[in-house]
């Protein structure tokens, strides 16, 4: 790993530690331009998920603070859950999309999730615990190397997070990796229309703020493609531009960044 790439990983980390330790203690998350603008103001959180489409029942199934405003979209609208399977999330958080997700496999499933941030992992485990769910599990680990074993997954989901991760062709070859054959990728995440400025792309605010380290969607389709991805389907949402632009007022963001949804299939037969 390059210094720089360090640099951005250990950044990340700490904004995001901030996140769960602001949120814990009930106040602001005091991170500048994270995903969504992160708060713990329940009314707040409930106005930017529906925002993203998640729905009242959605947040009515999760345990108070699971909810903290992280996202970009709703992966779970794509990613087609059924009974039985084995999910993992890739940058958990609080871990408001597994306890969906587990909702929706069942007591016969199971929902791993992944988060590099120890006080996102308690905040998530302690959720866990709140909400009495009992096939959903929690692993500390970087997406780049999931602490997953071989054809694990049906499945893999991820919420706004692969956009931070300097090293995205190690995520999709790993996911390849933890993957069954016929296992798929449903993912909401942030993607660059346009080439950033370079003042924008070193800005460190940015980066962990789900914008400076979008890369581009023909750059994204090859890096899936190369770790053996097919039926690669990427989904820009135009009118995504319009929450993005609150990420980080006047600073013309969203003439480069959008949402999108990104689906993936591992070949094989799911038999």
């Amino acid at each position: 790993m390059t210094v720089e790439a360090d640099k951005i990983r250990q950044h990340v980390r700490k904004s995001y530690a901030d996140v769960a330790e602001a949120s814990n203690d009930g106040g602001c998350c005091g991170v500048e331009s994270s995903c969504c603008g992160v708060s713990d103001d329940t009314a707040i959180n409930t106005l930017i998920s529906t925002r993203l489409g998640y729905s009242a029942d959605d947040l009515a199934k999760v345990p108070a603070g699971a909810d903290m405003g992280l996202g970009c979209g709703n992966p779970r609208a794509i990613a087609s859950l059924t009974a039985g399977e084995v999910v993992i999330d890739l940058g958990s958080g609080g871990g408001f999309d597994a306890f969906l997700a587990a909702g929706e496999v069942g007591e016969s499933g199971h929902v791993i999730g992944i988060d590099m941030t120890p006080a996102m992992l308690s905040k998530a485990r302690a959720n866990a615990e709140k909400g009495r769910f009992t096939n959903v599990e929690f692993r500390l680990g970087e997406i780049e190397h999931l602490p997953v074993a071989d054809n694990t997954a049906d499945i893999i989901i991820s919420n706004c997070v692969i956009n931070l991760s300097p090293h995205k062709e190690l995520v999709f070859q790993d996911a390849f990796r933890v993957l069954k054959a016929g296992g798929r990728l449903a993912i909401s995440d942030v993607v660059a229309t346009a080439i950033m400025p370079d003042e924008m792309k070193h800005d460190p605010v940015l980066h962990a703020g789900c914008m400076a380290g979008a890369s581009l969607i023909e750059e994204l389709e090859t890096m899936m493609r190369q770790a053996g991805f097919e039926q690669i389907r990427i989904v820009p949402k135009d009118e995504s531009r319009e929450f993005i632009r609150d990420w980080a007022p006047g600073r013309g963001v969203e003439a480069y960044v959008v949402s999108a949804y990104i689906e993936a299939v591992k070949p094989g037969c799911c038999c």
